[in-house]
């Protein structure tokens, strides 16, 4: 999952733009994925096929792509309890970001929304500072 594929990218890149474009003008609302789970749970269960489908076409995604040659991981060299506070510490992000990188990062840039630009360079800064904090506990160095 590190080799360079910008084909694969674009054309995964173009799948999802177009998708954040056709729930826009079909249901007025945006790709954030947050938020999307977030109204699957809710009181409110007059959207809750549409959402449901949203997410379910999110995990069947990568499964589909193996059909085209990609490939998942197939082992993740982490424990439970370091998967379980990551999951954590994003559902504490996107709540304190107000939407997560998919809402901000295709959504809100592409409308250029001021909030969704420095949201998303908050999270490609973390990011970055976790890899390397996260490699250097690991034993490697900065």
């Amino acid at each position: 999952m590190t080799e360079f594929t910008p084909i694969a990218g674009l054309i995964g890149g173009g799948i999802i733009g177009l998708s954040a474009i056709i729930l826009l003008l079909y249901k007025g609302h945006l790709a954030g994925v947050s938020g999307i789970l977030n109204g699957v749970f809710s009181k409110d269960k007059s959207e809750f096929i549409w959402r449901s489908l949203f997410l379910i076409g999110i995990a069947l995604g990568p499964l589909l792509a193996g059909l085209f040659g990609s490939h998942l991981p197939e082992r993740i060299d982490l424990s439970w309890v370091t998967v379980i506070i990551g999951g954590f510490l994003v559902g504490l992000g996107t709540n304190l970001g107000s939407g997560c990188t998919s809402g901000h990062g295709i959504c809100g840039m592409g409308r250029f929304s001021l909030r969704s630009i420095w949201a998303t360079v908050t999270f490609m800064i973390v990011a970055v500072l976790t890899v390397f904090a996260v490699g250097y506990l690991q034993g490697g160095s900065l």
